[in-house]
């Protein structure tokens, strides 16, 4: 963005100030954008997650294309059969454990978490 020197206004025509007005608007218009882009720092933070993610994606495709068939068929049957023991767990579950345990699986996995992080702490503070 550069600027005219100040001219005297007895020197230039209304038609002259108006195209200066005009021009001083449409730079100051671009600069306010060029700022709005660089402070959107989630749209930045997003075009950076997405070429991520094809980065990754082509870093995946190369790495799959090398790995053996042999490799890739046990693997395949590996991941079925642990979605199908899953499966059988889930079932197990909600057959066997006790209702008022179903119910508040969530809260139980959150406490047995909270007492797990407690005994860590309490460890580390004894060193």
């Amino acid at each position: 963005m550069t600027q005219q020197p100040f001219e005297e206004s007895s020197s230039a025509s209304p038609e002259e100030l108006r195209e200066q007005v005009e021009r001083t608007r449409h730079e100051l218009g671009e600069t306010v954008e060029a700022l709005t882009d660089k402070a959107d720092v989630k749209a930045r933070a997003q075009q950076k997650a997405a070429a991520l993610k094809v980065q990754t994606a082509e870093t995946a495709q190369k790495l799959a294309e090398k790995v053996p068939d042999p490799v890739k068929e046990k693997a395949a049957t590996a991941a079925t059969q642990v979605r199908a023991k899953a499966g059988q767990a889930e079932q197990l579950w909600q057959e066997r454990a006790p209702e008022q345990v179903r119910d508040k699986r969530k809260l139980l996995v959150a406490g047995a978490v909270a007492v797990v992080a407690l005994t860590l702490l309490s460890r580390r503070k004894r060193r």
